[in-house]
């Protein structure tokens, strides 16, 4: 997102997202939408925009991110036990963002000269659709379709749609299923470390402050960034892009410092707070926050992070919502999507691409921006 700090504007990083990254599939046809109104209907507005003013980017989300999908559906290579392989798309139950989800489908079946077999699982049902291959020391995870239970599937990658809140695990058995995933063979998409890299708690400790303005030097600690980017330069142009992350604790310097900005009705004006959630509709802003964690027991406190809001320069725009036409100022947020595979024993990195992206738009007065949960719109970007 753009950061306006005085007469200087930046890119600033938001979060970044492991798992259940959405939107890949209608991102790309609303850049195609808008590409064809240049076309057809931008010049006969009454206000005309020739098309040779706008410069639309390609945007192949869908393909970048059914590449990598692709990828490691190759690299598990054949069925050790002779079975057909596929790939299997955990959903929610009672999905409403199918539509998002085809897209991507069909792109991966359209991506090789044979057709790769894609089947869409809802995660209450892993159990009862899913075995590990008994008496075999693979661990292969064999997928049986229930339109056919005598067909037997081995799932080559596991790709997660779901998984990724609360709701997702209301028993036991929900955690078993997810589990079975994990001990299986089966590439997961992602794996439950890699969906726990993108927890908020992750990024507040790679974004930690070294020398936060304005708290005192016991507040900041050595970033944990520079273990993974030693280079100087490299580190001090990522680091560049990163609001300050505080964790909400009691032990640290940090964690007390964040304390009392939180709790501090004129402080707590330059911040959100976020929980360890993702899908949006989850996050406390600004004069909310000390109204927030009067009902919060202190010791969960530390399951927060505390994050400098980023300011974006004025924009004027329309957007269709709900039905609605809405005229007036826009915030834009940017999320690029990328497709990484890579081999846990060795650290070789097999694909690692950069795949498209999504431009999330929401009126000004919204401080959520989850399209799938009603704050924000599908956009495209024009170059400028």
């Amino acid at each position: 997102m753009v950061h306006q700090d005085g007469g200087s504007l930046q890119i600033k990083q938001v979060e970044f997202n492991t798992i259940a990254s959405s939107f890949a599939g209608l991102s790309a046809k609303t850049s195609l939408l808008h590409k064809h109104l240049a076309r057809t209907e931008y010049p006969l507005l009454q206000d005309p925009i020739p098309e040779h003013e706008l410069d639309l980017p390609t945007n192949e989300s869908a393909k970048g991110l059914a590449a990598g999908l692709s990828a490691a559906f190759a690299a598990y290579g054949e069925s050790a036990l002779g079975h057909p392989t596929c790939v299997l798309f955990l959903v929610q139950d009672g999905e409403r963002n199918i539509f998002d989800q085809r897209h991507l489908e069909y792109a991966l079946q359209s991506s090789q000269p044979k057709p790769i077999p894609v089947f869409r699982l809802p995660f209450s049902q892993i159990l009862a659709h899913t075995t590990i291959a008994p008496s075999s020391p693979g661990r292969q995870l064999l997928y049986h379709p229930p339109h056919n239970p005598a067909l037997t599937f081995e799932a080559a990658v596991v790709y997660l749609r779901a998984g990724y809140g609360p709701s997702d695990y209301p028993s036991p058995s929900a955690w078993e299923a997810r589990y079975q995933i994990e001990r299986s063979a089966a590439i997961a998409c992602p794996s439950v470390l890699t969906q726990l890299a993108g927890m908020k708690k992750v990024q507040q400790v790679l974004a930690a402050p070294e020398a936060a303005a304005g708290s005192s030097a016991a507040a900041a600690a050595p970033s944990a960034l520079r273990r993974f980017v030693p280079d100087e330069a490299a580190h001090a142009a990522i680091a560049k892009t990163f609001t300050n992350i505080y964790p909400l604790d009691s032990a640290s310097a940090a964690g007390r410092e964040a304390r009392r900005l939180a709790t501090d009705p004129a402080a707590c004006q330059r911040y959100v707070m976020k929980p360890q959630r993702e899908g949006g509709g989850n996050n406390v802003y600004r004069a909310a926050i000390p109204r927030r964690l009067a009902e919060i027991p202190e010791e969960h406190w530390g399951a927060y992070i505390l994050m400098e809001i980023i300011e974006p320069p004025p924009v004027t725009n329309t957007i269709l919502r709900n039905g609605r036409l809405e005229h007036g100022g826009v915030i834009c947020e940017l999320g690029v999507y990328g497709a990484c595979l890579w081999d846990n024993e060795t650290g070789r990195v097999l694909h690692n691409e950069e795949a498209g992206y999504l431009l999330r738009t929401k009126g000004d007065q919204s401080e959520e921006g989850g399209v799938a949960a009603g704050y924000g719109c599908m956009d495209s970007c024009r170059l400028v």
